[in-house]
């Protein structure tokens, strides 16, 4: 069992930056992929960045490459979305998640656990 609970939403211009962390319990978050998901008003879900559960493969979807980046530490339970140079598309709530397995892929359904989200709104 693991509970996620995400912090560092809030309201920034374009082009200016925010870091979300998320805050993990359990005693399988160390063997847990970990991603951040984003729900637009009136979109689906979709996946944005994922990190294996040792922390050295990530993956990122198109639209926020090279300018989002994840990261954990397990000693801390936690992981990071830093994300930079932000444009009002990417105006959602933001919701950390963690899977069973060290790594998988990146459809929802994967995703055993899921934090309460946390709004992040980007400004023209």
């Amino acid at each position: 069992q693991v509970q996620l609970v995400e912090y560092g939403g809030g309201w920034v211009q374009a082009g200016g930056s925010l870091r979300l962390p998320c805050v993990a319990s359990g005693r399988s978050f160390s063997r847990a992929t970990v991603a951040w998901f984003r729900q637009a008003p009136g979109k689906e879900r979709e996946f944005v960045a994922k990190c294996s559960g040792d922390g050295r493969v990530t993956s990122y979807e198109d639209s926020v490459k090279g300018r989002f980046a994840i990261s954990r530490d397990n000693a801390k339970d936690t992981v990071w979305l830093q994300m930079d140079n932000l444009k009002p598309e990417d105006t959602a709530d933001y919701y950390c998640a963690a899977a069973g397995a060290p790594w998988t892929d990146s459809r929802r359904e994967s995703y055993l656990y899921w934090g309460q989200g946390t709004q992040v709104t980007v400004s023209s």
